[in-house]
């Protein structure tokens, strides 16, 4: 018999009651450190002050208009984001899905309005994750995605990550855009290859392509600059996220050149939801501590340090890690047993862990991490590979 909320995840049977900080704890008062993050999102930790402030003030004055209308909130965070990137114009969504989504249509429309209806392809990377929707799972192309969904989304033409000569090859007369994770996330947290994102910007101006970027999981500071591009040397001509950008509040973003945006006019696109008065309020608020002087090098010198003992770790614990890899606080640990044992252990010491790809233990811990959190969650990485490397003999 069907469960009243539908099947669709495997989920631990683990509840929590609030969240403070760092922290999780359960109805019953136990304690979790959180290294997880939601999955990339509370990247302020739970319940911010700053953020539950605006919430709280926001919702006792208005929610939702609709974007037949004005909302001041959103136009003060699209200028925001705006002044801090590459972008020029901004289109609120509500997940990171539905931003791939604008991106996409976005290239499609651009060939179309500049007299190239032809171009409507997208190259995109093996092991890739941009969502799931149709689109998006086309676009991945990975088989735990798409199998039962069949037929895929036509239009994607997909390539070994980290190969400039294949994407080269790939480029036809049909080719609109390059979409690409500056850090595959979801398959392993695999930062891109030095150069490769510079050689994608080359080869999309050779071309007359557009650059697409998925920042859903690195941007707003995870990986210790707002965006991830800026420590590439390349920036795109799109690009989407979401996750970190309202601290937990479900939202998202695609951003673009005014080049890119030049066929999004009035009727093009739209979401009820997106942008709403509340969730750009806490966007805002967000964005104001992101932006704060000496958040960003707190980050980077947190990342530094994380880095610093994952690597010791992996030194004093060949048996049971194999590698860690990633940048800034978005941090993998592939593991010689399965992941899920890591994380299993992990949670059992109170530290909470998400899985990947590759089998990797992503290790995201909330931007505002101070050096005894770490250390704390190093202590139970110890116990975790001390019992994990007993039972492999």
């Amino acid at each position: 018999m069907i469960t009243a909320t539908m099947p669709t995840y495997a989920r631990i049977d683990l509840a929590f009651a609030k969240g403070e900080s760092v922290y999780l704890f359960t109805a019953d008062g136990r304690r979790y450190l959180d290294f997880g993050c939601g999955i990339a999102v509370t990247g302020l930790g739970h319940c911010h002050p700053h953020l539950v402030h605006a919430l709280q003030e926001q919702a006792g004055r208005l929610w939702h208009v609709s974007n037949l209308y004005r909302i001041p909130e959103q136009e003060r965070l699209a200028e925001r984001l705006v002044a801090a990137s590459f972008a020029d114009t901004v289109f609120f969504a509500n997940s990171g899905a539905e931003a791939v989504e604008c991106g996409l249509k976005m290239v499609r429309k651009y060939h179309d309005d500049t007299g190239h209806p032809e171009r409507y392809r997208v190259i995109t990377f093996a092991s890739a994750f941009h969502g799931r929707t149709l689109a998006t799972i086309s676009a991945g192309r990975q088989p735990k995605h798409i199998a039962g969904f069949a037929p895929l989304v036509e239009g994607f033409d997909q390539v070994p990550f980290g190969d400039l000569d294949a994407v080269r090859a790939a480029i036809g007369r049909e080719t609109a855009a390059i979409l690409v994770e500056p850090i595959i996330g979801e398959s392993g947290v695999r930062p891109a290859p030095a150069g490769f994102l510079r050689g994608l910007r080359e080869l999309a101006d050779q071309n007359g392509l557009l650059l697409f970027f998925d920042e859903v999981q690195t941007g707003f500071g995870r990986t210790g600059t707002l965006f991830a591009y800026e420590g590439e040397g390349a920036a795109p001509d799109v690009m989407a996220t979401a996750k970190q950008i309202a601290g937990g509040f479900p939202m998202g973003a695609c951003l673009a050149t005014e080049k890119a945006a030049v066929g999004m006019v009035a009727g093009a696109h739209g979401s009820t939801f997106g942008g709403n008065p509340l969730a750009c309020a806490v966007a805002n608020a967000a964005l104001d501590v992101v932006l704060e002087p000496g958040f960003l090098p707190h980050v980077r010198a947190m990342g530094a340090y994380l880095r610093e003992r994952l690597e010791a770790l992996s030194r004093s614990n060949s048996r049971v890690i194999e590698e860690v890899r990633g940048r800034g606080l978005m941090m993998g640990v592939k593991t010689r047993c399965p992941n899920a044992e890591m994380i299993d252990a992990l949670r059992a010491h109170g530290l909470i862990t998400v899985s990947a790809g590759d089998n990797v233990v992503r290790v995201y811990p909330p931007l505002i991490v101070e050096r005894p959190h770490i250390d704390e969650a190093m202590e139970i990485f110890m116990k975790a590979c001390a019992e994990l490397g007993a039972r492999a003999g």
